[in-house]
């Protein structure tokens, strides 16, 4: 019965009434609002002089918990007590933080209920302790302020452009200079970022607990699970996503996670007039039994960079779905052109976009070199920082890391679909595909 909570153990071994009776009703209270007796072992704070913890899981693991009762049980304890709470930005930091479902105003409070003060950004506990919530995407509100602890939750997610991510840790750690024992939590599902390697390598001083999802199994419906399971099992996306696996870079890959990382940026789109063109990048499938269609919608900013939007990619569909997708994808961008592979009928393409009434310009291209050929300028974009991705696109991602120098491929799926098509957009806009669609006669 390793790995379950107390109050699961005693649900299991379904001790007697008479046994339950003997406990006063508020010993009983005390008992349920214990987190000791709730929560796994794994979600405990680890023995040792550590003075890190990183927690790396799948979703609904119960990170969120975690970091919440440890910080609980410090501000009771040490009325002292300055904890800085720092979320990707501070919107999250309120609404998962402070008042999510497993945040410090939703916990079990026998000694007392903090204060959430919103205007200060503050939650101040009857015992004095307080704790102050920070954005990651301003570093610069970090320098300054002292605290004795932190917790910082998904820090896979934090900006990384410009180094944000990284300012923001050291400014937190240069200020925990308060209390005799300062000690930091990182809940996070794992992504190969900068942030997340430095805490991996970091050693003794970091105690890292991994775990998945389905650890957690007793407080989540078992139809959730199930159908998680079915639509992500085995993917690298449900590895990551799911089971909290840390993704290592494919030796010899066209693109790195570190490399993509660098290129992020906000997940908000760039105003129409700050893009001087936007289109679709099309891979369309060989049928329905297999392959998705990739559909990658990217942009040419005014100064000369290209910010990829957005992924409408669809998967086991027909002609008229996929080709609906990209009209659909067309109207929302309003975009200047699509640009589509024809190595597999390019008549057949050319009429079923035009049967989905698209009416905007249309590329046939045909491949005459394999994908990683035709990726690794692209890829050469990328690391000169000529573009950026407006968001996290997971999937297209994944293809783009699993295409490897020398042609072979790495990846999930039998093909990189979504990585194709966004090559396709990239070339259009970057490396001089710009002339008109000709009709062949």
């Amino acid at each position: 019965m390793a790995g379950l909570s107390f109050a699961e153990l005693l649900a299991w071994c379904d001790y007697p009434n008479d046994w339950t009776n003997e406990i006063a009703e508020q010993e009983c209270d005390a008992l349920l609002a214990s987190w000791l007796f709730a929560a796994r072992p794994e979600q405990l704070a680890p023995d040792g002089d550590w003075r890190i913890w990183l927690i790396l899981a799948g979703r609904g693991f119960g990170k969120t918990r975690a970091g919440a009762e440890w910080v609980r049980g410090i501000a009771e304890r040490d009325g002292s007590a300055r904890i800085a709470l720092v979320a990707a930005s501070l919107g999250e930091a309120r609404s998962i933080m402070v008042e999510g479902e497993s945040g410090l105003l939703a916990l079990p409070a026998p000694a007392g209920r903090p204060v959430w003060e919103p205007s200060l950004r503050r939650l101040r506990w009857p015992s004095g302790a307080m704790a102050t919530c920070y954005s990651a995407a301003e570093p610069e509100s970090l320098r300054g302020p002292q605290h004795s602890h932190g917790w910082c939750d998904e820090i896979a997610k934090w900006d990384n452009s410009s180094g944000k991510a990284m300012s923001c840790w050291n400014n937190l750690e240069m200020g925990l200079r308060l209390g005799t024992h300062p000690r930091l939590i990182a809940t996070t599902t794992p992504r190969a970022v900068p942030l997340v390697r430095r805490l991996i390598d970091a050693g003794p001083d970091v105690a890292i607990t991994r775990g998945r999802m389905r650890d957690n199994r007793s407080n989540l419906p078992m139809r959730f699970l199930r159908d998680m399971r079915a639509d992500y099992g085995g993917s690298l996306l449900g590895r990551q996503e799911l089971d909290g696996e840390l993704l290592e870079d494919a030796e010899g890959a066209l693109w790195s996670r570190a490399l993509i990382e660098q290129c992020r940026a906000a997940a908000r789109a760039p105003e129409d007039d700050a893009l001087a063109r936007i289109v679709i990048g099309v891979d369309p499938p060989a049928g329905m039994a297999g392959d998705a269609c990739g559909i990658i919608v990217a942009g040419l900013e005014k100064d000369g960079r290209a910010v990829v939007l957005a992924d409408h990619s669809v998967e086991h569909a027909s002609p008229e779905q996929w080709a609906r997708a990209v009209a659909g994808a067309a109207e929302i961008w309003r975009t200047d052109r699509i640009v589509a592979e024809a190595n597999q009928g390019g008549e057949m393409v050319r009429s079923v976009l035009r049967a989905a009434e698209i009416a905007l310009p249309l590329r046939l291209v045909h491949a005459s070199r394999g994908k990683a050929a035709r990726a690794e300028p692209v890829a050469a974009l990328y690391e000169a920082g000529r573009v950026r991705h407006c968001g996290l696109f997971a999937r297209l991602e994944d293809e783009m890391c699993g295409l490897l120098r020398g042609g072979d491929y790495a990846g999930p799926g039998r093909s990189p679909d979504r990585a194709d098509a966004l090559v396709w957009a990239m070339h259009e806009l970057m490396l001089g595909l710009r002339g008109e669609p000709r009709i062949r006669q």
